[in-house]
Formats: structure tokens, C-alpha cells, sequence
């Protein structure tokens, strides 16, 4: 195992961003986080988005500048594409490449249409990412709050001999400086984000929950307890291992849930789902994960968006709308507002 080195804000010239032009493209949840920490920081933002779209509604509300696209591409030195993942390599070559010049800095948030080849750029200009370890909305949050998210940072390729510099002061003017930065490559990024998402984070923690829930209410208990059980609890769990490892939240439960968990965790997550995570893995590796996802976005999405209502139909979605409407934790100091980021 290598070593890790961690960037810190006293490592870094957080000036040398100050000096470039930023050019935002998209309004998302990581434009809006990221856009918004830049702004806060000084530095010179544009946002380049559809013109009056909702998107360059929200971003005007919030006092920002806002220019096409093509405009904002020509304006900066640095564009961040922030828009999402299906959509960049089509935006690439219809509005951002024909306005592209040497020694500009194309950066990226994931590395997905860099790795797999879905945008290839002909021009001399440098390939850069700054990766926030969170959610836009988190962003924003944690830097609002003094602190912020540990970013990573890749050079893919460095025309100007500064790439890494103008890196490392991008992720400390979003906030990262303050938690840690540390280096990576696209390859490594990206192919640890996409399983880290489908095998746990989203994928694995989703269906764990949606499981669980169905169990309980299927052997007569009531949904609402069901919920709290295997939904609202893993918060507090996440939390502690956030902290201070499974270490901590060991030390932190029951001598009876501790026991549980080693005992009754590998029953549910035994050797055959690590099969199936390595499958999963290497359908991302070779490429053939990235083929299936860029077809189903570029044919309509009629799977996606079936699977997304079928989702958003699970009774775990109805009951929680419910609880966390009834209690004063679910409708404070929430992250996501849908009408303003």
C-alpha cells in the first residue's frame, strides 16, 4: 500500500486560482455547491447554462453571472463541466470544443467520459479534475459551516506545467483544503466511484434497506417501525463509522447488536455477493458498464425511468414522506431545496 499523502490548505498557493477565469457549466447539485464555494472564496465565476432555462433562473436568483455556454467557454480559463454524465460528451462537441483554446484547463468533477472515451479532446489544452467526496448540497453545506469535503484531484494531462498547482487551489476554494486533498488518476477515480455507488453507497445500501423493510412488514409488523428500524437507525450508525471507523460504532452499540453483526452479517453478505461484487467490477473495468449506461440515457431512458418510478412507488417511500413530516427533524435545515439548487 502506498503512501498517503493528504493536502492541507497551508500546502497550497489559494491565490493562484484567484487569477483564473472560471467558467461553471451546469446549475446542478455540484455547480450550485461548487459555483457558490468559488464565489464565496473570490474568485471570478461565470456560469455557462442554457439561457432562461430553469437552471439560469435558479443561478440569477442567487445574483450570479450567467452566460451561454459557448460565451462562457470563450471567458475562461478553467471549465469545470459539471452537467450530468450522459449529456457531457453532446455538450462537448456542440458547444464547448469549437470555442476552446490552447493551454486552457478542462476539469471534471468524475472522470467517467474522460476514462471510457466519450469525450476526446483535440486541442492542447490541460485535463484536470477536482472530485468533491460528497454531494454538491454537501458541499455547500459543510462550507458554510467552516469546514468541508475531502476532494480528490487528477492530472491527466498537463500542457501548462501547472495543472496540479491550479488543482489543489480550485479544491481549497470549494473547501476541501480545510478536511484534505489527495491525489489520484481518472482511471482510479472513476472506476472505484461507479462501485463504490452500485455495490454499497447506493445500490447495495438501497435494495439492503428496501429488503429489510419488505421482510418486516411481510411478517405482519408495522411499516412505520419497519422504517425506523432499518431506515431512519442508519443514520446513526453512518455517523459513527464516519467518525471513528466500524471500530467506533461497535464500541458505541449493545453488546447484543455487536454480537449480531458477527454472527448474523455474514449470513446476509457471504461470499456469494462478493462474487457478485467482483462481477460487478469488472463490467465496469472493461467498459461494458459505461456502454450499457450512455445506451439506455441515448435511446430515451424508458428503463431508467421505469425503474426510477418503481422506486419512488416502494411504500418505504410513502411512510417516510409521512414520519419525517410528523417530526421536527425531517423539515429542518435540509440541504436540497428543488426550487432553489
Amino acid at each position: 500500500m502506498s503512501e498517503l499523502k493528504i493536502y492541507m490548505d497551508k500546502d497550497i498557493d489559494k491565490e493562484l486560482i484567484k487569477s483564473k477565469k472560471i467558467a461553471v457549466i451546469g446549475f446542478g447539485s455540484q455547480g450550485y455547491g461548487q459555483g457558490l464555494n468559488l464565489v464565496d472564496s473570490g474568485c471570478d465565476v461565470v456560469f455557462g447554462l442554457r439561457l432562461n432555462g430553469a437552471s439560469a433562473i435558479k443561478a440569477k436568483d442567487y445574483g450570479l453571472r450567467v452566460m451561454s455556454i459557448q460565451d462562457a467557454v470563450k471567458y475562461a480559463d478553467i471549465i469545470q463541466i459539471l452537467i450530468p454524465d450522459e449529456v457531457q460528451a453532446k455538450v462537448y462537441k456542440e458547444e464547448i470544443e469549437p470555442h476552446l483554446r490552447d493551454g486552457q484547463y478542462l476539469m471534471f468533477s468524475h472522470g467517467f467520459n474522460i476514462h471510457y472515451g466519450f469525450i476526446k479532446p483535440t486541442r492542447n489544452v490541460n485535463i484536470i479534475m477536482v472530485a468533491p467526496k460528497a454531494p454538491g448540497h454537501t458541499v455547500r453545506s459543510e462550507f458554510l459551516s467552516g469546514k468541508g469535503v475531502p476532494s480528490l484531484i487528477a492530472i491527466e494531462k498537463d500542457i501548462t506545467g501547472d495543472s496540479k498547482d491550479v488543482a489543489l487551489s480550485y479544491a481549497a476554494a470549494i473547501g476541501s483544503g480545510r478536511t484534505g486533498i489527495i491525489e489520484t488518476s481518472f482511471k482510479e477515480e472513476t472506476e472505484t466511484d461507479l462501485f463504490g455507488e452500485q455495490a454499497v453507497l447506493c445500490g447495495g445500501c438501497d435494495f439492503l434497506i428496501k429488503n429489510a423493510f419488505e421482510t418486516l412488514v411481510e411478517a405482519g409488523y408495522s411499516p412505520y417501525m419497519a422504517y425506523f428500524e432499518v431506515c431512519h437507525e442508519l443514520k446513526l450508525i453512518v455517523d459513527l463509522i464516519y467518525q471513528g471507523g466500524i471500530e467506533d460504532m461497535h464500541y458505541s452499540v449493545s453488546n447484543n447488536a455487536e454480537y449480531g453483526d458477527y454472527t448474523r452479517g455474514t449470513q446476509i453478505i457471504d461470499d456469494s455477493v462478493k462474487s457478485k461484487m467482483k462481477k460487478i467490477l469488472s463490467q465496469i473495468q472493461d467498459g461494458s458498464y459505461a456502454k450499457e449506461f450512455m445506451s439506455e440515457m441515448n435511446s430515451g431512458a424508458a428503463n431508467f425511468n421505469q425503474l426510477r418510478q418503481k422506486s419512488q412507488g416502494h411504500l418505504i417511500e410513502k411512510v417516510g414522506k409521512e414520519i419525517r413530516a410528523s417530526f421536527k427533524w425531517g423539515n429542518v435545515d435540509k440541504l436540497i431545496d428543488k426550487a432553489k439548487n
